[in-house]
């Protein structure tokens, strides 16, 4: 039995990344290389209290193992007790600024036998927009460049990304958006392999495109302490989905995964409070009239 070997492609996606996000943070990341104990490893990138970046994360891992977790086989009983590889890049990005979004990106492929023994693979991820104020412009942006990625490969793609990003990050237990979404796909093999590769850099290079013009635009933007209060109880919903929905989290928790990578998606500083809604027509009220709702963004 024999993987192919597609470590070389990820790491790059990793440093392309942690290149654009370099061009915003003056401190650096942190830089550590961890070993799987059943077979593989990775590099996580790590940074906390920079003056644009509060915490923010860009992982790479290549893993294998003897069996795939529950996270992975639910929907394909008959894989059960397989060996895998599984290969990826995942990014959180929590900047200080309110105004600035958070985001969230990640690409993976996972390699495995099917009840004949025979190789199968498939692909997925996607990136999102978590602000905390909107701005329209942002999310055309973002969604526009998310529908061109896909477009080369398939002009329905985007719309279906889209409809199940929509729907996969929605806390069920809030009733409401964890953001403006962007494209998510899983279990996805209807490209050939390599042009399934080259979709993954196709969406690797329209998130670094759309953050990167996102975070030059609001990093710098005055906010007051209200602002700031507002972004770290609108964090609690982020950590709430991570750690009650995200099949990353669980794919990795339930694979014996490395926790401290794991978890890097958590905010540094996070609050909640009891009951509390935002005042009807403030600014903070508009993010759930106007934003959390979905939008056809990128027709506008």
């Amino acid at each position: 039995m024999a993987f192919k070997d597609c470590s070389q492609f990820f790491q790059k996606i990793q440093n392309d990344i942690k290149t654009m996000l370099m061009r915003h943070e003056p401190k650096a990341f942190l830089i550590e290389e961890w070993q799987y104990p059943r077979g593989g490893g990775g590099r996580t990138c790590v940074l906390e209290g920079g003056s644009v970046i509060e915490k923010g994360g860009v992982n790479f891992s290549d893993i294998t193992a003897e069996s795939l977790p529950k996270s992975a086989t639910a929907n394909r009983p008959h894989i059960q007790n397989k060996p895998f590889r599984a290969t990826g890049v995942s990014v959180v990005i929590h900047p200080q600024n309110p105004y600035a979004p958070t985001s969230h990106f990640n690409v993976r492929l996972i390699q495995t036998l099917d009840q004949n023994d025979k190789p199968i693979w498939w692909v997925g991820g996607g990136f999102d927009l978590t602000p905390y104020y909107g701005f329209v412009e942002d999310c055309v942006l973002w969604h526009k460049n998310a529908r061109d990625a896909c477009d080369l490969y398939g002009t329905d793609l985007y719309s279906r990304f889209k409809a199940w990003c929509d729907e996969y990050f929605y806390l069920k237990h809030r009733n409401e958006a964890r953001g403006i979404g962007g494209i998510f796909f899983d279990d996805f093999n209807e490209l050939t392999f390599e042009q399934s590769l080259a979709f993954l850099q196709s969406v690797t290079d329209a998130y670094i495109k759309s953050y990167d013009e996102v975070l030059a635009r609001r990093k710098d933007l005055d906010f007051t302490k209200n602002e700031r209060e507002f972004q770290l109880w609108r964090r609690g919903r982020y950590v709430e989905f991570n750690l009650i929905y995200d099949r990353g989290t669980l794919f990795g928790l339930q694979s014996g995964g490395r926790t401290e990578s794991i978890l890097m998606s958590l905010p540094s500083e996070v609050s909640w409070r009891y009951n509390w809604k935002p005042e009807t027509g403030s600014a903070e009220a508009h993010l759930f009239t106007d934003f959390l709702p979905q939008k056809a963004w990128a027709e506008l």
